[in-house]
């Protein structure tokens, strides 16, 4: 009875500790050993929210104070020329939204740029309106070495 007695407890003793050891190797998953480092089942990545469309008003909004500053424009010029963007941006947003062939795309903004700058040049003085055009061109010339560049690095 004594034997009996001291066995039982030593395969008590030996399937608790093992069950504990098991535990520790994976970190209770699956037994394999491996434990959070992968997942059997692959999860769903979630989608990215779009960045949401700026409004014309929005995106003229950020580029005014720049505007104002560089070419030095009164409060009246200054309304003036908002105006004149905003409607601007406001057709070429709309633009973007038709999808049109990429031929009548680049013939409407063209007629797009060509209203803008008729009307600048109505609206503003002569020096004010050619600073805004060399500023209009450096900010092109700059965004075309930034693609250059990145390109470059590619």
């Amino acid at each position: 009875m004594k034997i009996y007695l001291k066995s039982l407890i030593a395969i008590l003793i030996l399937v608790l500790s093992s069950v504990e050891i098991n535990a520790q190797y994976g970190n209770g998953r699956s037994g394999n050993g491996y434990g959070r480092q992968r997942n059997s089942i692959p999860q769903a990545q979630t989608p990215q929210e779009e960045p949401k469309a700026l409004t014309a008003e929005q995106i003229v909004d950020n580029e005014m104070p720049n505007i104002t500053e560089s070419v030095g424009l009164n409060p009246f010029e200054e309304a003036i020329v908002r105006t004149i963007l905003t409607k601007s941006v406001q057709k070429r947003i709309e633009l973007q939204i038709l999808k049109l062939a990429p031929d009548k795309t680049r013939e409407a903004m063209e007629k797009i740029v060509k209203e803008q700058e008729e009307e600048l040049k109505e609206g503003l003085p002569e020096d004010k309106y050619e600073a805004f055009e060399k500023l209009q061109k450096e900010r092109f010339k700059s965004k075309k070495k930034k693609k250059k560049k990145r390109k470059n690095k590619d």
